[in-house]
């Protein structure tokens, strides 16, 4: 197979003997973002403007903390909240109070959530869900996505790398899901979602297995047996589940 710059990531990927192909591309994708956020673009005027715009999510501000770069952490900081002032300001000068109806006086709201909300409640439920990371991320995850089902239709050795997989975990096998009908081919469709199923319910009992007999170790009866392949059935087991490398840690500026 002839790689290309669109292709590389997703061949690596399913070359890595990994849980999951699509977290392996994820995590790199998210690193990548993290140290281009953090070297040289933060001092680039049109970046800032952007993340000054669209800030970054609580999982992601921690991830910048972990990496690294305490001046790129704090102009980012900076001039973020320079942009919220000046929102906020807007906010506050356009807000008026609602006087609430009798019934909704007495009718109790379970959480934040179930209440339509104001002008300056639903601005900071929007800053506090805008992240630019996550918006680059997914742009570029909805590309490599697409770029898998355009391989699956058109070569022949990448078919190989899919069929000899692991599967793939469960959020990620439900964007899958969701994709295939209508980025894969119908003639495609039978053999791919044969393989897809088959790899799904094989690996999913293969951690049920490995989590099994890691249980079991812990009887005295097998306390010198061989682990086999279940020592870190753990992480392999909560990765499948959520996408998430429980086992990493921090990334960090080299």
């Amino acid at each position: 197979m002839k790689d290309t710059i669109y292709t590389i990531p997703l061949t690596d990927a399913f070359k890595a003997n990994d849980e999951c192909p699509f977290c392996f591309i994820k995590r790199k994708l998210e690193q990548d973002a993290i140290s281009f956020i953090l070297g040289c673009a933060y001092m680039e005027d049109d970046i800032r403007a952007t993340t000054d715009q669209m800030g970054f999510c609580g999982e992601h501000l921690k991830k910048m903390y972990d990496y690294g770069n305490r001046l790129g952490n704090a102009l980012m900081l900076h001039t973020h909240y320079i942009a919220l002032q000046k929102e906020l300001a807007q906010k506050i000068e356009a807000f008026s109070p609602t006087k609430a109806s009798m019934f909704a006086k007495f009718k109790k709201p379970k959480s934040p959530n179930d209440v339509a909300g104001n002008i300056i409640s639903n601005w900071a439920k929007e800053k506090t869900h805008s992240c630019y990371i996550c918006d680059s991320l997914n742009h570029n995850f909805t590309r490599y996505m697409n770029t898998f089902f355009y391989l699956i239709e058109t070569n022949e050795d990448f078919r190989t790398l899919f069929n000899n997989s692991k599967g793939f975990c469960l959020p990620h096998f439900g964007d899958i899901m969701a994709l295939s009908d209508t980025q894969l081919n119908d003639k495609y469709k039978e053999a791919f979602y044969t393989t897809l199923f088959d790899q799904m319910q094989t690996h999913f009992k293969r951690i049920e297995d490995d989590l099994s007999w890691f249980i079991d170790k812990f009887d005295y009866r097998n306390k010198d047996a061989d682990w086999k392949t279940s020592k870190d059935a753990i992480p392999r087991g909560m990765q499948k589940l959520s996408s998430v490398y429980v086992q990493d840690a921090p990334f960090k500026e080299k």
